[in-house]
C-alpha cells in the first residue's frame, strides 16, 4: 500500500495539494496559507490525538475527553526545526504513572512521530 499526494505550484511559493478528494494549500512564505513547518506541526499533533486516545484505552486511562495540544516548533538560525514540544491537556484525571504509560504508548502508535528523525520527536507534557 502507498499514500499519494499530488502537488501543483503554478507560480510563487504556494502549492495546491490534492489528497484523495481533498484539497489543501500550503504556502512556503506563510502569506496566503499555513507554511510548510506549520503544516508539519499540525499534522504531527493531529496524528498524536488518536494515538493518545488509543494509548489511554490500552493503558487503563479510559476516555480522555477533550484533548488540546499546544504545539511549539523552535527554529534554528537557518529557520529549520530544531525542536518540537507538545503541551497536552485532557479532561481525564490521570495519575502520573498512567499519564506516563499513555504518553509512551501514544509515541509508539503515532505514525508521524515514527516518520520524524529522533531529534525532532516532540517533548510531550501530558496534563490532565
Amino acid at each position: 500500500m502507498a499514500k499519494e499526494v499530488h502537488s501543483t505550484s503554478t507560480e510563487g511559493f504556494s502549492t495546491q495539494n490534492k489528497i484523495r478528494e481533498f484539497e489543501t494549500t500550503i504556502d512556503a512564505t506563510g502569506e496566503d496559507a499555513p507554511d510548510t513547518l506549520e503544516t508539519l506541526l499540525a499534522t504531527y499533533s493531529a496524528c498524536f490525538v488518536p494515538a493518545l486516545r488509543v494509548g489511554s484505552e490500552q493503558r487503563g486511562g479510559g476516555d480522555l475527553g477533550e484533548i488540546e495540544i499546544a504545539v511549539t516548533g523552535e527554529l534554528n538560525d537557518d529557520d529549520k526545526l530544531e525542536s518540537i514540544s507538545f503541551d497536552v491537556t485532557t479532561e481525564a484525571d490521570l495519575d502520573d504513572e498512567t499519564a506516563a504509560q499513555v504518553n509512551e504508548r501514544a509515541q509508539e502508535l503515532c505514525k508521524v512521530h515514527d516518520a520524524l528523525k529522533e531529534s525532532l520527536h516532540a517533548d510531550v507534557t501530558l496534563n490532565s
